[in-house]
């Protein structure tokens, strides 16, 4: 992928606050302790016209596509920061998993807290003296064994939907971390948020597009990319980018 060349592309809204962009798998949005390729080395690319780049309103898995938030200036970073700590954005997950919930619907109610793991690094567990975690699950579709959820985490906990998917014995393919099967990439995509970022205004809704790694998969659970035409984004003020 030429990030660079095509960075300004994935952006889906933008408005003199923020911006939410399609954020492409298989690379971290800011730099580890090793250093590395990452997404906010080309955040100066976004800045449209302002003196600063943006920054990160919240965080995506490396491995994780979909909608990411940025805040144009420190101003805009407090409110989203208010936001998402109060829990008043929200966001909906798609993911392929190993396996079928019980349930065609449910909750999910277990507190994560991170474990050393030695030299192969860190993980999250359950722990229930950790933080409070909560995810809201749908099937959306099933076949040959796999199941297409819609999530929708009530808390932001890091890995918490790779977790609680584990918990309840559906694990994300392509997450061996936490039991998923490692024959594709990591099927988890940040379909949709929605910000309600101005006061007696309808919150920004934000849909990004089914990424090319996971649109055989969730073909075969029954999704037609032909008649997929939610709207790329939804304001009350700002610019929303065609897909």
């Amino acid at each position: 992928m030429n990030l660079p060349a095509n960075l300004i592309d994935r952006v889906l809204y933008r408005d003199g606050l923020v911006l939410v962009i399609d954020k492409p798998p298989g690379i971290p949005v800011h730099a580890g302790p090793g250093g590395g390729a990452n997404l906010e080395h080309w955040f100066p690319l976004l800045r449209f016209g302002l003196p600063r780049p943006p920054a990160l309103a919240h965080r995506l898995d490396r491995d994780t596509s979909g909608v990411l938030v940025l805040g144009r200036h420190p101003k805009a970073l407090r409110r989203l920061g208010r936001l998402f700590a109060e829990g008043k954005v929200e966001k909906i997950y798609w993911a392929v998993v190993a396996g079928k919930p019980t349930a065609p619907e449910g909750r999910i109610e277990a507190a994560l807290a991170k474990q050393p793991r030695g030299i192969v690094g860190w993980r999250m567990v359950i722990d229930p003296a950790g933080r409070e975690a909560i995810t809201d699950y749908r099937v959306l579709g099933t076949a040959d064994g796999r199941a297409w959820l819609e999530l929708r985490p009530r808390t932001g906990r890091t890995h918490q939907i790779r977790v609680h998917c584990s918990l309840i014995g559906c694990p994300v393919v392509g997450d061996p971390t936490y039991g998923g099967p490692d024959d594709a990439p990591l099927q988890l995509h940040a379909r949709a948020i929605a910000l309600p970022l101005y006061p007696a205004r309808p919150p920004i809704r934000v849909t990004a597009p089914v990424p090319p790694h996971m649109l055989a998969a969730l073909v075969r659970f029954g999704y037609d990319p032909a008649i997929d035409r939610a709207p790329v984004a939804e304001g009350p003020i700002g610019e929303a980018i065609p897909a």
